[in-house]
């Protein structure tokens, strides 16, 4: 079968053509928003879902053809129904129901969470439940267990800020513009981690729940009490130190969640996944334990299309193929 998928849950409008069999991404392209939003420090919803009522037909039709098929021949569709922003989710389901309903095949609302994961069985096609999950973007962070028959546990979640979120925001404070994170990583990189002691919320040996409000406000204070130009001049080092307060804060609560569930694979998928410091940390830890380590394609980690097909096409291939018609914001693998 051929798939089309479908992702507008936020600021990425994207498209995709993958193969079943043999499992095989022909096209991915999508078109980002940052500029749209850079402006805001922020996604603006309004915006977003403007700015899919234009672009989603052009990706769909530039997935096609450098996927080197027609839309006759598309099979079904695969589209994301939540969680998201309504405006955006709105507009690729509505695109993806008309669509197949015109070319009259099916269309199949999937979890965007469940994508994310996905995107690390693209690059890891042998992976067998059970394993434990590490979902981790600018919307989501959550340690979820997930169990043949798609059987999700949850083992913890932020209890308020998601940790790409955290990066932005911290971002901002020191001076740096929407999105931060990358930018953080790579004035960060092969500088001082200890520069600044940001605080580790919740830091206990058996905690597997996150927290990123404080490091806000601590990097706050950090702000309000150091010059401008101290922090320009010493920014590489309290990017590195604010940097590795988000990773070990990730590390720390996935190895305690590992110990909990006795594990022996760790999935992680989200945009914070490309993160290199967070794959080298826990890298580390998996190789020394014997753990699998599975993580999506760096091209695969942020939304893109080929997750969301991915995820339908995982749940076909296990017989357990459902459709999530109605949007959602708010829809968690587990609650």
């Amino acid at each position: 079968m051929i798939w089309l998928g479908i992702e507008s849950s936020c600021d990425e409008t994207a498209c995709a053509v993958l193969q079943d069999d043999p499992l095989k991404v022909l096209s991915n392209p999508l078109y980002s928003q940052i500029d749209e939003h850079a402006l805001y420090g922020g996604v603006v919803p309004e915006i977003a879902a403007r700015a899919h009522l234009q672009k989603i037909a052009p990706i769909a039709e530039a997935a096609v053809k450098e996927a080197g098929v027609e839309l006759k021949d598309i099979d079904a569709i695969a589209y994301t129904t939540g969680p998201g922003l309504m405006g955006p989710l709105l507009v690729g389901a509505s695109f993806a129901k008309g669509l197949a309903r015109d070319l009259n095949i099916p269309a199949y609302g999937m979890n965007h969470l469940e994508g994310h994961l996905a995107a690390a069985w693209l690059s890891n096609p042998d992976i067998e439940p059970p394993f434990l999950t590490l979902t981790v973007s600018g919307g989501h962070t959550e340690l979820v267990m997930e169990e043949p028959g798609f059987k999700y546990t949850s083992i913890g979640r932020t209890r308020d800020d998601a940790a790409g979120e955290a990066f932005d925001k911290c971002g901002k404070l020191i001076g740096l513009k929407y999105p931060a994170g990358a930018t953080i990583s790579r004035l960060g990189k092969d500088h001082n981690r200890k520069f600044v002691e940001f605080p580790r919320a919740l830091h206990t040996h058996d905690s597997c729940e996150f927290s990123f409000s404080g490091l806000k406000t601590a990097v706050l204070r950090y702000t309000e009490t150091h010059d401008p130009e101290f922090i320009q001049q010493n920014l590489g080092d309290i990017c590195a130190s604010l940097e590795d307060a988000i990773v070990d804060s990730l590390v720390t609560k996935t190895i305690n969640a590992l110990k909990k569930t006795k594990m022996k694979t760790l999935v992680m998928g989200g945009g914070v996944s490309a993160n290199s410091w967070l794959r080298t940390r826990l890298q580390d830890y998996c190789d020394k334990k014997g753990i699998r380590f599975c993580v999506p394609d760096r091209s695969l980690s942020t939304d893109n299309g080929a997750m969301i097909a991915a995820a339908a096409i995982r749940r076909k291939l296990q017989g357990k193929l459902e459709s999530i018609d109605v949007v959602k914001p708010w829809m968690p693998l587990a609650l």
